[in-house]
């Protein structure tokens, strides 16, 4: 096994500097999807840089028309942030409903968006509630940032440091779990926002997508009943030994159903 370096960057333009000067290393969060990825051979960084130390990318920010997190606040800040809890209960849920207590505490929002992972459930927030992702460099709109199966729109090198979320009128999030590892076979948030209603499904395709069919039907009317006689196809859509793709395609419009109740 060859050697990896390993870095602890004491702020946010050191580990940039880093990830840009070395393009086959890795940027450690909370370490729940790398060090995975590593046990089944798929990633061989030459080194590690350790973001544990940057205290500015922690910590949860609110005022009256949004809530800012910053990307290396774990799982288990989010869901018991009392702010949160208060002012945008959906995604403090569905923190808490994230893996295990370990995974909780050790995995960081930033890096579960920068892995994004087809069935993540922050996606599914970040999509729904319309946010914006911050990085060393820029901002992306969430609807330009998710590109593929692990796929995003983040360039070789940058960070993501802050996710700010806009607060909607009313939003909720449900998932069909997989029952070993928590990860969303399908989840589905709903949101209503101050620019419209979004829906926004994680765990059935590549990655985090928008459904535009349940979107128009609960413009015209926000209740449970809009939902009902809706399809979904099934074209493009996960198929594994947990579940079909027809089946996840089914999931969509009930769990989007169970959001609104």
């Amino acid at each position: 096994m060859s050697a990896i370096a390993y870095h602890r960057p004491s702020s946010v333009a050191e580990a940039a500097q880093l990830a840009q000067g070395e393009p086959d290393a890795r940027l450690l969060a909370g370490g729940q999807s790398l060090l995975p990825s590593m046990k089944l051979g798929l990633l061989a960084p030459t080194a590690f840089i350790d973001l544990g130390a940057l205290g500015e990318l922690r910590g949860i920010r609110a005022d009256r028309k949004s809530i800012t997190l910053g990307a290396m606040t774990t799982h288990a800040a989010v869901a018991e942030s009392r702010e949160l809890t208060e002012l945008l209960p959906a995604l403090a849920g569905l923190a808490a409903g994230i893996g295990d207590p370990q995974v909780r505490n050790r995995g960081t929002l930033g890096g579960s968006l920068a892995n994004s992972d087809p069935a993540a459930d922050y996606p599914a927030a970040v999509l729904a509630l319309n946010a914006t992702l911050r990085t060393d460099r820029r901002a992306i709109a969430a609807d330009d940032f998710f590109k593929g199966l692990f796929e995003t729109a983040l360039s070789p090198g940058e960070l993501i440091t802050a996710v700010e979320f806009p607060l909607p009128r009313s939003a909720a999030y449900v998932k069909f779990q997989q029952p070993a590892s928590r990860f969303a076979l399908v989840g589905v948030f709903v949101a209503q926002t101050l620019t419209g209603v979004r829906v926004a499904v994680t765990g059935a395709g590549p990655c985090v997508f928008r459904v535009k069919a349940l979107e128009e039907a609960l413009t015209r009317r926000f209740a449970a009943q809009s939902c009902d006689g809706i399809t979904i196809s099934s074209d493009g859509l996960n198929e594994d030994i947990h579940a079909s793709a027809a089946y996840r395609a089914h999931l969509i419009p009930v769990l989007a159903r169970r959001a609104l109740a």
